[in-house]
């Protein structure tokens, strides 16, 4: 159902080519740039707490995943803590290098010796290679953290050295006028200096690697040495991609995995970290196509800073959970904001309704105020020109019987005159009835009646008029037993107008069918339908309006009269009309009283 504007104070609704009379128009009030406004607000509010609350997820994520890298860091140290313990069992003892002094420090020694063998086996390639020098073994041993590297032929005389030794600690000179080192003298100045070394001998007996260590040089090695076994002990289930450890002089201690590349300058404080007032720094990168978390932390050995440990973990899991919730999250939004769009809607739509309401009443309240008015005041107009009308109306009838001229000429011309002052005597007096009628229409007494015996009433009043014209009356009672509340004198009167109203739109002949029957909501339905000229939408909007008329005599208040007598019954109009095709009207009534209206001006009435 369409509603559409009002004409007049009198609201229409159309349904299908049908206008219904009696029920309020809408019309919208709020201003929808508001509306919009305030919808893209609140929305802007929820999109900025969603992406706070991902951002805290995404920190929460971060600082989960760096607890793993501490943890990780933290098994590393205390296995590392562990080895070096047990290495540091092993004291000198008379001309050897080293001894262990319990079994279980036979292992991490081993791993130790191995280390500096694979060393002395480094150097000795580069020899096959002829490609060693004092240059490189100098470069070498100080990439290495050795104190001394020296090669030796077979005969005990240096080749190469990465540093001078004293002249004390050299034997002399062979025949070649090279010098000789012997061991006995490496293990005079361990004595001394507290040097360790180890000598690699080639296979062909063509000479000797020798690789002395020096505290710092021990130290680094059985750090180096204990951090590798704790990454080996670590194990690669559930572990980081890559996990490095570093001293700090940046010298790898340790590593697993496929070592990154370097840190550039700015990628991470490591001087901050070194110190101790960072204690952890991580970022995201993306190593070898996998999402990574790049974590730095210090590395403790005996409460001490040692250097710097990196781990990389997958940021692969972590981006899932991230994900999820930022779907889940976009979908709580979505469903937010779809709620609260309906809701502004709804809101928009009732609160429009109401104040649609309430301006119709204003309208109306206004109107019936203006009209009552215009009512009384015409009702005493009319009830002053009666009097002088029924004067007139006695004078003109006094002079057309006792004034007759006897000249025939003049008689006719006198009674043409008085005729026509008779005729619009009549018609003024008719006018004022209706004036009468429609300010006096608005109270009723509500009794409960049978209608089909009103509209018996109204066809036995029209039937000699209707033959006269040619036209038929067909009446149908599907509901003899009809019988609503209803002032009985004023729905009459209401129905009679309706009847007429059709009866005019025939010009020569037709046919006028009355109707009675059941309809929706506890109703009774009146149908009143004629084949006459039939009207236009237009016309249709405005026959109830009181400034509206097509009759050249009369003021037109019949149909207004009627729908306002209608309307004080609790009842509805539908109009159904087509130019050339007739018009039908159905009245519906209640079949129960709704409130006791009588001597009260019926609600809903329009004056």
């Amino acid at each position: 159902m369409d509603p559409t504007r009002t004409k007049n104070g009198k609201n229409v609704e159309k349904q299908d080519g049908i206008r219904l009379y009696g029920s309020r128009e809408e019309r919208p009030f709020l201003q929808p740039i508001a509306l919009a406004i305030v919808c893209a607000v609140f929305i802007g509010l929820i999109l900025i707490m969603g992406i706070l609350d991902i951002n805290r997820i995404d920190r929460t994520l971060l600082g989960l995943m760096e607890t793993r890298g501490l943890e990780i860091t933290g098994v590393v140290q205390n296995l590392t803590e562990e080895t070096l313990k047990v290495m540091s069992q092993v004291r000198q003892e008379g001309d050897s290098a080293f001894a262990p002094l319990a079994e279980e420090a036979d292992s991490p020694q081993k791993t130790l010796l191995a280390a500096l063998v694979a060393l002395g086996r480094q150097v000795d390639d580069e020899w096959k290679a002829d490609h060693l020098s004092e240059t490189y073994l100098r470069k070498f041993a100080e990439e290495k953290n050795l104190w001394l590297v020296v090669v030796l032929n077979k005969k005990g005389q240096v080749v190469f050295q990465s540093r001078s030794l004293p002249a004390d600690l050299v034997a002399g000179q062979g025949a070649e006028g090279k010098r000789q080192i012997t061991l006995d003298l490496f293990a005079q100045l361990g004595r001394m200096k507290k040097i360790g070394f180890i000598a690699l001998r080639r296979r062909d007996g063509s000479g000797t690697v020798v690789i002395a260590l020096d505290r710092n040089g021990l130290r680094y090695w059985g750090t180096r040495v204990s951090v590798t076994k704790a990454i080996e002990k670590l194990g690669e289930e559930r572990g980081p991609i890559y996990l490095v450890i570093m001293d700090r002089k940046g010298m790898v201690l340790g590593s697993a995995g496929q070592v990154p590349v370097k840190w550039r300058e700015n990628d991470i404080h490591t001087a901050e970290i070194l110190a101790g007032t960072r204690p952890i720094e991580s970022r995201k990168v993306l190593y070898q196509g996998e999402k990574v978390l790049d974590i730095a932390a210090p590395f403790y050995l005996n409460d001490q800073i040692a250097g710097i440990a990196r781990v990389g973990l997958n940021r692969s899991e972590a981006d899932q959970i991230l994900k999820e919730n930022e779907r889940y999250m976009f979908v709580f939004m979505a469903v937010v904001v779809l709620i609260a769009l309906l809701s502004m809607w709804l809101l928009y739509h009732n609160q429009n309704r109401h104040l649609a309401g309430i301006l119709d009443m204003e309208r109306q309240l206004d109107k019936a105020e203006r009209l009552s008015a215009l009512g009384q005041l015409a009702a005493g107009v009319a009830h002053e020109i009666r009097n002088p009308l029924n004067a007139v109306s006695m004078a003109s009838q006094r002079l057309k019987r006792e004034f007759m001229p006897a000249d025939p000429g003049k008689s006719r011309e006198f009674q043409t005159l008085t005729g026509v002052i008779r005729d619009e005597i009549r018609r003024l007096d008719g006018i004022i009835e209706e004036f009468l009628t429609f300010s006096k229409s608005r109270r009723l007494d509500l009794q409960d009646y049978p209608v089909t015996e009103v509209l018996q009433k109204i066809v036995n009043l029209v039937r000699e008029e209707a033959a006269a014209r040619g036209i038929s009356i067909q009446t149908h009672w599907n509901d003899n037993a009809a019988v609503i509340p209803m002032d009985m004198d004023k729905l009459q009167q209401a129905l009679l107008n309706f009847v007429k109203n059709a009866m005019e739109s025939m010009t020569d002949s037709g046919s006028l069918i009355i109707s009675v029957e059941p309809a929706e909501k506890n109703r009774l339905g009146i149908k009143i339908a004629d084949t006459g000229c039939g009207m236009t939408p237009d016309e249709i909007e405005r026959i109830f309006s009181p400034e509206y008329t097509t009759k050249e005599k009369g003021l037109g208040l019949g149909l207004p009269l009627a729908h306002e007598i209608v309307r004080g019954h609790g009842g509805v109009i539908r109009v159904e009309s087509r130019p050339g095709a007739g018009t039908t009207f159905e009245i519906l009534l209640p079949r129960e009283r709704g409130k006791d209206r009588k001597g009260q001006k019926p609600e809903g009435i329009s004056p």
